[in-house]
């Protein structure tokens, strides 16, 4: 049995080898659309995380059995295709939940706690040259007390909640998809999440619902003393309007691991903000921290074992 990698430098340094034992591992570390279809021509079994999997690439391999998304969303595979030719795609879930988690309060908490001006307070030599044992004049702010605002209240997003309840926060959610299923929390109209938040936490898929769901006249809605941050999917807040608000104080501050475009072009507003200490940012790893990565590669050679055993 022959298993294609076509992006494996998505998963770092990972070991494969669970997944190598499964067959014959072939791994490239990236591939064009082009040569995708040069790559599949006599593999039985197909590993992708970003690469595009379309009725182009599935008409060059005959030989295809099994889809595996190495990650949990599926959007760049053409699932009708897939299923036309009874070829079953398998995904990996819950393998980073808490991961994110833990990404989603390191923004927080950076933001709210301000810590790289403290850092950089000490590193710099300011506080040495001071006069007084600590530096009073940047307070952070207290999560005790305030009031989180998850948009998504999926699996990553009831794990947040949790969490955040654990520091005293209350917690309110706007739900997506209009189900507003979990009863342990307020349900509220995004408008008055939005106004009533002291932190937004977006934790939704990337859909038709979601598209452009916070952009300027949404950041208009929150407290000025108010942060954003979105570990859900890049396009759900409007980057340009984000950098503006966030620059002309509408709200105190943002953080983003994901964005429309990934990586992140160098023109983008959010690079060239005036204010850069009101931003925290990461590029899109708050899924892959190491024991996540460990996951998703046994979640991966788990799928192959219980999908394929018949292929010789």
């Amino acid at each position: 049995m022959k298993i294609v990698f076509l992006d494996a430098a998505t998963l770092g340094e990972t070991p494969l080898d669970e997944i190598a034992a499964q067959g014959e591992l072939v791994t490239y570390p990236f591939s064009t659309p082009e040569e995708a279809r040069e790559r599949v021509g006599d593999c039985d079994v197909l590993i992708v995380n970003k690469v595009r999997v379309d009725e182009a690439l599935l008409a060059r391999a005959p030989r295809l059995r099994l889809i595996c998304e190495a990650a949990t969303g599926v959007n760049n595979i053409d699932l009708d295709a897939a299923a036309a030719r009874g070829i079953p795609v398998k995904n990996c879930a819950g393998y980073s939940t808490e991961s994110v988690v833990q990404s989603t309060f390191a923004h927080l908490l950076s933001l709210a706690g301000r810590l790289p001006y403290f850092d950089a307070c000490v590193k710099s030599g300011r506080y040495s040259a001071g006069r007084i044992f600590c530096d009073v004049s940047n307070p952070y702010v207290e999560l005790d007390g305030k009031t989180l605002g998850i948009i998504g209240m999926g699996t990553i997003g009831t794990r947040v909640a949790a969490v955040a309840a654990a520091f005293g926060m209350r917690v309110v959610y706007y739900s997506t998809s209009g189900t507003s299923h979990n009863r342990d929390y307020p349900s509220l109209p995004l408008d008055e999440l939005l106004a009533c938040a002291d932190a937004v936490s977006v934790h939704a898929p990337l859909n038709a619902r979601t598209q452009g769901l916070i952009g300027a006249a949404q950041l208009r809605k929150m407290k000025p003393t108010a942060f954003l941050l979105n570990l859900g999917r890049g396009g759900i807040v409007d980057e340009a309007a984000l950098a503006e608000a966030v620059d002309a104080g509408v709200i105190a501050g943002a953080a983003l691991d994901v964005y429309v475009r990934e990586p992140l072009p160098a023109d983008n507003p959010l690079l060239h903000v005036r204010h850069p200490e009101r931003f925290s940012f990461t590029p899109h790893v708050a899924w892959a921290s190491r024991e996540a990565l460990v996951r998703l590669v046994s979640q991966v050679a788990g799928n192959i074992r219980g999908t394929v055993l018949d292929i010789a």
